[in-house]
């Protein structure tokens, strides 16, 4: 069943990512109700949307997020989002050798494999040297960011709105050299807890 919901998906384009650790759909939710292989999701509102879920409403802004666990439900919002599943049974999560919380970040949700949060640097501003594990990224906005990666070359990125991508772990430093502030929200996985 999970297959044949995402063959439809795919080809009506509106998957945006999907790898061994995540499935994000772009103004879909294929996993508001409970799934075999889905566990946790994280709504990502792209406009004003309205969001229900058991018995009520929420009002979710460009940027907002929303989590659920496995065993909660909830409706498809009309409107602009992307709904972020986490698939159950993934590969080991990837991080640095070095874990280094980078400053300048709102949180908006911690849990015990991921956590949620907005990026932010405004421009001309720096962001010291940093870490992250593997990570899903939504730009919210269009910019340009230099960074300095530990081990390697400087590179300039170019941030574009509504795009989707999963990074691999990293430890550098980001100056924004763009010309308004860098926002994006960020699901980034936790190192897995060495076994006992």
């Amino acid at each position: 069943m999970l297959f044949q919901l995402l063959a439809w998906f795919v080809a009506a384009n509106l998957v945006a990512l999907d790898n061994e650790y995540v499935i994000v759909t772009r103004d879909a939710a294929p996993f508001a109700a409970s799934h075999t292989g889905v566990a946790e999701r994280v709504i990502v509102a792209l406009g004003d949307i309205e969001l229900n879920a058991g018995g009520t409403s929420r009002h979710l802004a460009r940027g907002d997020v929303a989590v659920f666990a496995a065993n909660e439900e909830y409706e498809a919002p009309t409107g602009a989002f992307f709904e972020v599943a986490i698939k159950s049974g993934h590969p080991p999560v990837q991080s640095p050798p070095e874990l280094i919380a980078p400053e300048k970040n709102a949180i908006r949700y911690d849990g015990p494999h991921f956590f949620v949060f907005e990026e932010r640097l405004p421009p001309g501003e720096t962001r010291a040297r940093h870490s992250h594990s593997q990570r899903v990224v939504i730009q919210l906005n269009r910019t340009r960011l230099q960074q300095w990666p530990d081990n390697g070359y400087a590179v300039v990125v170019e941030t574009v709105p509504e795009r989707v991508s999963f990074n691999p772990p990293v430890i550098h430093v980001v100056q924004n050299i763009g010309e308004v502030p860098l926002r994006g929200i960020i699901v980034e996985f936790k190192p897995d807890a060495p076994a006992r």
